[in-house]
């Protein structure tokens, strides 16, 4: 994904321990932070071995508490809400209303609208979610991290 950032991770380090508010600002307001994966592939390629995902995690959550959001993450953004809401009230992922509430989110409605008669067909997509035998636990759990600052 470096190919597609604003700002290539090591040089995002490099900012951040500057410790100068408008480097701060600048990584906050990156497309950046917004685009890694979490996939680790970095850390295994990092001579330092800094663990970058749980850092971007924390830039992502203060972009977003600061209001200095990059309009290009707003897709990800609505994913990630629709993700984490079919998780609270199910305890599990529904995917079909993840899409819809992305969907309704984005105002995306006909994009992939063709893939659905495959994924229905292959019994990809129920009509019908899943829930885990304690949805309230769940619930409990999210509003706990909301309490202490957490991003939904």
């Amino acid at each position: 994904m470096v190919d597609q950032m604003d700002i290539p991770p090591s040089q995002l380090l490099r900012l951040l321990q500057t410790e100068i508010p408008s480097n701060d600002e600048k990584i906050l307001r990156s497309h950046t932070i917004w685009l890694c994966l979490n996939c680790e592939m970095c850390i295994g390629r990092c001579p330092m071995e800094v663990d970058i995902p749980p850092m971007m995690d924390f830039l992502r959550s203060e972009s977003i508490r600061r209001k200095m959001v990059n309009p290009k993450a707003g897709n990800i953004i609505a994913f990630h809400r629709s993700f984490l809401e079919s998780i609270r009230y199910t305890g599990r992922l529904f995917e079909l209303g993840l899409v819809l509430s992305y969907k309704s989110k984005t105002f995306h409605l006909f994009q992939d609208a063709g893939l659905a008669p495959e994924m229905i067909a292959k019994g990809k997509l129920g009509f019908i979610p899943e829930r885990i035998k304690k949805v309230a636990d769940m619930k409990r759990i999210f509003s706990r991290t909301l309490k202490k600052g957490g991003q939904s």
